[in-house]
């Protein structure tokens, strides 16, 4: 699957504003201004097989470490359509400006929670192949996301 047909199949509403964003957040303390948030669509390919795996260590951990480092976690999906239904994730972080989102990453990755996290999931070998990573800025007429 390619981004422009990924894109194409996100609906609009997924793209966070920021007024949501921080509303439905439960961690208020880093501010998030309209004109610096950048959000970042990340697409995992996933090693065949290893979907559930890498799923499970995304809701038992690597979320919370998201929220831990800064980064919002917006929205997380899997294709329904063969062949990507079984081995791509497709997910959105918010991060405050496209400098705090180097500064979230590179905080993330030295964790030491986070790599006993991805040690113990990859004890029986690597889960992703490949990971793309494009960051986003709303249009002018992108609409807000209903609160949930």
């Amino acid at each position: 699957m390619n981004r422009r047909t990924l894109l194409q199949s996100i609906p609009a509403a997924a793209l966070l504003s920021v007024t949501d964003l921080s509303a439905s957040s439960s961690n208020k303390s880093i501010p998030m201004p309209a004109d610096t948030t950048v959000y970042e669509l990340r697409i995992y390919h996933v090693i065949e097989g290893k979907l559930p795996a890498l799923l499970a260590r995304f809701r038992d951990h690597t979320t919370k470490l998201f929220e831990k480092h800064g980064m919002k976690n917006v929205a997380y999906w899997t294709p329904t359509d063969d062949p990507q239904k079984s081995n791509t994730l497709v997910y959105i972080l918010a991060h405050p400006s496209r400098e705090a989102a180097d500064a979230n990453w590179k905080s993330f990755r030295v964790d030491p929670d986070w790599i006993a996290v991805r040690d113990q999931s990859e004890a029986a070998g690597k889960l992703v192949e490949r990971i793309d990573s494009t960051f986003l800025t709303p249009t002018d007429f992108s609409p807000p996301l209903a609160q949930s």
